[in-house]
């Protein structure tokens, strides 16, 4: 079988003395086809999307956090930034996949001429991501964690027949609606779930995600709030 040839990506950087800006990475065409190949690596071996969809979520969320958190506007767009990258390591493998995408995500962002202070913190933000071996070390890795965390949802499900589901396409095919309530009055982030308890039972939710929200509980410490969970209305944790 033969493939045709990969296309040049055209070498697009900012005007000079001009910040890299979100809306740059995110429409640059190697950072789409990066995310694009990144999910389609997790589709074959059956992993929930992690997509455009996916990313552009999470990025969206994390500015909004550290906005809501009275965070200045360049780190709400770096928590932005770190948010449309930070998947791509799912490219090379999914074990390791946030060390190795803080790695790849350092390369982009260098060659876009973006500030070194400024890559060092996306990268640290990128690389700590995962629950199972990541940890808020700076206001975006708090913002990433916290929004990555909260994209739970009937929508990220690829499997069409729910006879084959497994537990991670249950409970997120259970998800009708997820929402990440930054309330910086109280200094309380709570994620807010409205599960169809006919689908997965709330026990399920915890049984794989409770490392999950131990990492956005020291997240939301980290930023200076607290962190909770509420399901169809009812306060857990």
């Amino acid at each position: 079988m033969s493939f045709p040839p990969l296309k040049a990506v055209p070498e697009l950087r900012p005007a000079p003395g001009q910040p890299v800006t979100f809306e740059f990475v995110r429409d640059h065409p190697r950072v789409r086809n990066y995310i694009r190949l990144a999910d389609a690596s997790l589709e074959q071996i059956g992993y929930t999307e992690h997509g455009e969809r996916h990313v552009g979520l999470v990025s969206r969320i994390a500015h909004n956090v550290l906005k809501r958190m009275g965070y200045p506007e360049r780190d709400c767009e770096l928590a932005a930034i770190a948010g449309i990258l930070h998947d791509i390591g799912n490219a090379v493998n999914r074990d390791h996949h946030a060390q190795t995408g803080a790695v790849m995500a350092m390369q982009i962002l260098n060659d876009f001429g973006m500030d070194d202070l400024e890559v060092l913190r996306v990268i640290a933000a990128i690389g700590n991501h995962h629950e199972n071996d990541g940890e808020a070390v700076n206001p975006v890795a708090a913002a990433l964690i916290l929004a990555d965390k909260s994209d739970v949802h009937r929508t990220r499900v690829r499997n069409p027949d729910m006879i084959r589901f497994d537990i991670h396409d249950r409970v997120n095919y259970a998800v009708e609606k997820s929402f990440l309530n930054v309330d910086d009055d109280r200094k309380h982030i709570t994620l807010e779930l409205t599960i169809d308890s006919n689908i997965s039972h709330v026990m399920e939710y915890f049984e794989i995600f409770m490392t999950r929200m131990m990492a956005s509980r020291k997240a939301a410490k980290y930023l200076g709030a607290t962190f909770g969970l509420s399901v169809n209305g009812n306060r857990l944790v």
